[in-house]
């Protein structure tokens, strides 16, 4: 029997290849490459990663503890994700918000997120910014959050997630 993981990948790869399907010409829904001849891997969706790029760490904890708050709700992996990811300073900072808005401040939210996405913002005096995009809802109707997290170069830990503002 299949996990739950293994269920909701399903759903998801059939919801975006119905999005691809019915997307209006000019959107900016891409079609889902036509699956590889047997043998050929070229068109196979990769990702990759390296470690000891700043953006490529914070995707990585953004990945990863969306995958544990989603499996396992907020317990013992999510707590273990953010003292690896997280300096303690912002773990401080964070556990006051949180209990301040009852919500996830890593997520800036109550619910999980259904996506995200990191992109390079910039760097200087040893810190790397990195916008972080949060999807919330279906692919139907998409909401979006925008953060600004910042990282320490040296120990590449995440010292800082506020709000993205200028978005």
């Amino acid at each position: 029997m299949p996990g739950n993981r293994t269920v909701r990948r399903a759903a998801l790869a059939a919801a975006l290849s119905a999005l691809a399907v019915t997307a209006p010409a000019g959107s900016s829904a891409t079609a889902a490459p036509a699956p590889a001849p047997a043998g050929d891997r070229s068109e196979i969706p990769a990702r990759s990663g390296r470690t000891d790029s700043a953006v490529d760490r914070v995707a990585h904890f953004y990945g990863s503890y969306l995958d544990a708050v989603t499996d396992d709700g907020r317990g013992a992996l999510a707590q273990a994700l953010r003292g690896h990811y997280l300096t303690p300073e912002l773990r401080a900072r964070l556990a006051n918000w949180e209990q301040r808005e009852h919500a996830d401040g890593v997520l800036r939210g109550q619910d999980t997120p259904t996506a995200w996405r990191v992109t390079y913002n910039d760097s200087a005096m040893g810190r790397a910014w990195t916008r972080v995009r949060l999807t919330w809802g279906g692919p139907e109707q998409p909401r979006y959050t925008h953060l600004l997290v910042t990282s320490d170069l040296n120990t590449l830990r995440i010292t800082d997630i506020e709000p993205d503002t200028g978005q």
